[in-house]
């Protein structure tokens, strides 16, 4: 046995020189005894700074350009939410889990190393060098007595702190579901050698992780870009993705900023706050309990019901469902930007916020464009080719045939002539041989032959008999603009409806809203451009049935802009 004799204790804080912000005592009275008069003072100051929330996030991590979204999260992650107790005993955290996915050189490992120097308790891991129980806990015999004892993971010295894990998606599966219980329980249960505890684990987790292929796919989801479980991600709070996008302005700054900081320029690595009042402002503000009151609950809940909704909206659903746990994510990051503003109530203000920077975080980083075909062009260029007669309309729409034979004849430029019949003849299945076609060629000579071999452009008959119809053409808006038309129309219908007006034409509808964009066109075609694409967006919408729906029964001998359209029964508008 080994027994240590001392004659003093010391804080950690004291002798690493920095505040530990987050073991903070009961009440605001037994806080403010720690600090002197001066500091009090400071501490008050900067809770009157204007823009003390802008200021604060470009105090976080100075040496890191740009990246503001992420400085917010780290920033409220380290104010954190407040920890409830339920009557049952069940332990609710107040702690936020935040994940950096992005490219490389992106300034995730700086994040990280920022944090664990900015508090004492916070331990610094790379997830492929760790294990199961390099991370939780394990039980080792001691050598001297042989006895069975417990060895601390990384997660049980960070209690109380931030475990910051780098390379988070080299963990092997089963490493990353022995810390399941750590990251929503907070505990870490051990049945080992004899051995049955239950080990404090409240700590925030700070994960960067790398997109599969060193590169991150704009056109998957974020869960097809990362080795991660849906269960582990469920469990973050927040996810922003950083790209290495070539931008010729971002990147003069970023070099220019860089070179700044390898030259020690002061003006740069000078926040508007310091590293220690940073600390004791934080270590300050973590002792508010700020409470949710009814106008903060109503917020929060209309919030969440959004975030559900967009989540099912057309086609492209978002990487794992929204579910009750974001919905705490919520809860917890408003009660952190209450006591970033010193405020014992969740006010309005506060939940909108939050609720932009989970929207941001999660549901921005997924949306994929969406590509908008059209099955009916094919039609609406035989109408108005103005070469057909209006009883061959009728026998084009019946025939396919007849479409296929329209698109070529539009593609090779012509429809009335021996030529264009005999190339007709040739893309249906009477085409030569290569050999055939040189032979032809070869030959020279004039009459029908020689014109059709050689056009006046020198474009030989072999190469215009391989000229295929043209494909359907497609039109591929991003996500949010799609959202945003959808929302549009939906609001427009609902503000009918409630006026009294069941249903609306679709081409007034269509009207309405080029008209509520007509300072954005710049000439006549850009808005044909986007009449085209709000028929298309109003197209998928009814196919889908989730936010528009068609009344009546369809008629095809009338234009698809008289049918009459409303928004689904099962829409809340407010969510729009």
């Amino acid at each position: 046995r080994t027994c240590f004799i001392a004659n003093g204790v010391q804080p950690l804080e004291v002798r690493t020189g920095v505040h530990n912000v987050r073991d903070s005592p009961g009440s605001e009275k037994d806080l403010a005894e720690e600090f002197t008069e001066e500091e009090r003072f400071e501490i008050l100051r900067m809770s009157e700074t204007p823009n003390l929330y802008a200021k604060m996030v470009d105090s976080i991590a100075p040496a890191v350009f740009g990246h503001q979204w992420v400085k917010r999260g780290v920033l409220l992650m380290l104010l954190g939410g407040v920890h409830k107790k339920t009557p049952e005993g069940i332990k609710l955290r107040g702690d936020i889990n935040t994940c950096i996915v992005g490219d490389p050189s992106t300034a995730k490992s700086q994040f990280l190393k920022y944090v664990h120097g900015f508090l004492p308790r916070a331990v610094y891991t790379s997830g492929k060098a760790s294990s199961a129980a390099g991370l939780t806990a394990s039980v080792g015999k001691d050598p001297e007595t042989g006895e069975f004892c417990v060895d601390a993971g990384a997660l049980m010295l960070a209690d109380n702190g931030i475990c910051c894990i780098d390379e988070f998606d080299k963990m092997d599966a089963a490493d990353q579901v022995a810390i399941h219980e750590a990251m929503e329980q907070q505990t870490i249960s051990i049945t080992k050698a004899g051995i049955q505890a239950t080990l404090n684990a409240r700590t925030s987790i700070l994960a960067a992780a790398n997109p599969r292929g060193g590169r991150y796919d704009r056109s998957k989801s974020l869960r097809a870009n990362v080795d991660l479980s849906a269960p582990i991600m469920s469990r973050f709070d927040m996810f922003f993705v950083v790209l290495d996008e070539c931008d010729e302005a971002s990147d003069l700054h970023i070099a220019q900023h860089i070179l700044d900081c390898h030259r020690s320029k002061s003006e740069v690595l000078e926040p508007p706050f310091s590293t220690e009042q940073l600390q004791r402002y934080i270590r300050f503000a973590r002792a508010f309990d700020p409470q949710i009151k009814e106008e903060g609950k109503r917020v929060l809940v209309d919030c969440y019901r959004q975030l559900r909704q967009q989540d099912t909206m057309g086609r492209n659903k978002s990487c794992y469902r929204i579910t009750v746990r974001q919905l705490e994510s919520l809860v917890r990051l408003s009660e952190a930007l209450a006591r970033l503003h010193l405020d014992d109530e969740v006010r309005p203000k506060y939940v909108m916020e939050a609720h932009r920077l989970l929207k941001t975080s999660i549901i921005h980083v997924e949306a994929e464009d969406v590509v908008l075909d059209d099955d009916d062009d094919d039609d609406d260029d035989d109408d108005d080719d103005g070469n057909d007669d209006d009883d061959d309309d009728d026998d084009d729409d019946d025939d396919d045939d007849d479409d296929d034979d329209g698109n070529l004849g539009r593609g090779l430029g012509g429809g009335d002539g021996e030529d264009d019949e005999e190339l007709l003849a040739l893309n249906v299945g009477e085409a030569p041989t290569p050999t055939e076609q040189r032979t032809s060629e070869g030959q020279g000579g004039g009459g029908a032959d020689s014109e059709v071999g050689v056009d006046s452009e020198g474009t030989s008959e072999g190469e215009k008999a391989t000229v295929s119809p043209p494909p359907k053409r497609q039109i591929s808006i991003t996500n949010e603009k799609f959202k945003e038309i959808a929302a549009m129309l939906g609001r427009y219908l609902n503000k009918r409806a409630e006026a009294g007006s069941e249903s609306e034409v679709w081409g007034d509808v269509v009207q309405w809203y080029l008209e509520e964009k007509v300072d954005a066109f710049e000439d006549v075609a850009a808005m044909e451009s986007e009449k085209a694409i709000v028929d298309r967006v109003i197209r998928r919408l009814l196919a889908d049935r989730t936010v528009l729906i068609q009344i009546g029964i369809p008629d095809p001998s009338k234009p698809e802009d008289e049918a009459r359209i409303a928004l689904h029964p099962s829409i809340d508008a407010r969510a729009l």
